[in-house]
């Protein structure tokens, strides 16, 4: 049994270290800062990373098992990748990547609806003790934490003024067409849409969605789904920085000298304790029993069925989604341009999308990944 300290005050998870100069961007106060020798410090990591650490040594000391993973190669590479980003800049058609850098702030500000999960009695729904986890803490300042760090809170910036930050000092303050679809967006969350408030804001799904045994509290089902989604979406969300990152440093093709892309990497060092807490957190559920109404179910067999389905989803079907909205946004800022069938030519030979007779974008790579 671990000595660490397993139990934290939902004070305590909000908790962020002292900086010595606040991290701003143009005018913009933006969450997080700089401590006295220059090192970023993120926010709200003064007590939540040695207690996600904490909980984890814990969990391997009372089950010996490994913790829920999925290599980032499990993910397609972004499309369009950074040399093809970088032909579009070049070529004068920048639309599309300062359109994505806009979907990318937009899709980080709606984290805030996190704080509006049903969170279930979990001490009813596992046979095994669940004091001093994070599953205990996922309603006592996890959740909230993760809500603050996306969206913001009070007068800081967060993640989604970051994103727009860094697109703003890239490209000089572009005009934006937001066109953003709103309800495409939030299915990508795994957000359930339904007629009522409470269903946008990812409560229980109706009895005729349900995917495990019906005796299971549907709210820990749907808290759960919803957990495995945003891991998902936090995991395939580093191939977005090492794009942007790689994108923005440009200072041939972007303004800002760098400073896009540093904004950029101290997002990828917030989202950090994102991906750990809900590694650690979904694999505690994976590792104890689960109490259904009439009887007991293993953790692995519950929390298996929704993971297998989850990515099967992030892999396959969403990457198609995501190439048809790419090849179209990419089309409509060379339209009418002579060239323009010779840019997407040169385009494609730059990476491992291809066009069918169909005229639609495969990509080869999106498969079912082995389990």
């Amino acid at each position: 049994m671990t000595t660490l300290q397993t139990e934290f005050t939902e004070q305590e998870l909000l908790a962020s270290h002292p900086v010595e100069q606040p991290l701003m961007v143009g005018d913009v106060r933006c969450h997080g800062g700089f401590d006295a020798d220059g090192v970023y410090r993120s926010p709200r990591t003064r007590y939540r990373w040695p207690a996600i650490q904490a909980w984890e040594t814990q969990r391997r000391q009372q089950f010996a098992t490994s913790i829920l993973e999925v290599p980032l190669d499990t993910w397609p590479e972004r499309f369009p990748n950074v040399e093809q980003a970088k032909l579009l800049i070049r070529c004068g058609a920048p639309e599309p990547i300062i359109a994505t850098l806009t979907r990318i702030g937009t899709l980080e500000g709606f984290g805030g609806m996190l704080r509006h999960l049903p969170i279930p009695d979990f001490g009813r729904c596992f046979s095994e003790e669940i004091d001093g986890t994070a599953i205990a803490h996922i309603g006592r300042g996890l959740i909230e934490a993760h809500a603050r760090d996306e969206a913001g809170f009070e007068d800081e910036a967060g993640h989604d003024g970051m994103w727009y930050a860094a697109r703003d000092l890239a490209f000089e303050d572009p005009a934006i067409d937001d066109r953003t679809d709103r309800d495409r967006l939030l299915r990508r969350l795994g957000v359930i849409q339904g007629a009522d408030d409470s269903s946008a804001r990812g409560g229980a799904r109706a009895s005729s969605d349900r995917f495990l045994p019906f005796d299971i509290d549907p709210t820990l089902e749907a808290l759960a789904t919803r957990m495995i989604g945003l891991l998902f979406i936090e995991i395939s969300a580093f191939h977005s920085f090492r794009w942007a990152e790689a994108v923005l440093a440009d200072s041939t093709l972007v303004a800002g000298e760098g400073e896009a892309a540093r904004i950029v990497s101290y997002i990828r060092n917030d989202e950090a304790p994102h991906v750990a807490w809900l590694q650690t957190a979904l694999t505690e559920m994976r590792d104890r029993t689960w109490v259904g109404g009439r009887c007991t179910y293993p953790g692995s067999e519950m929390i298996g069925r929704l993971w297998e389905r989850a990515l099967v989803n992030s892999v396959i079907l969403r990457r198609q989604d995501d190439l048809d909205l790419a090849l179209a946004e990419i089309e409509q800022s060379l339209a009418g341009r002579p060239d323009a069938d010779d840019i997407l030519e040169e385009l494609l030979a730059l990476g491992s999308v291809t066009r069918g007779a169909d005229g639609r974008l495969h990509d080869p790579t999106a498969t079912r990944p082995p389990p």
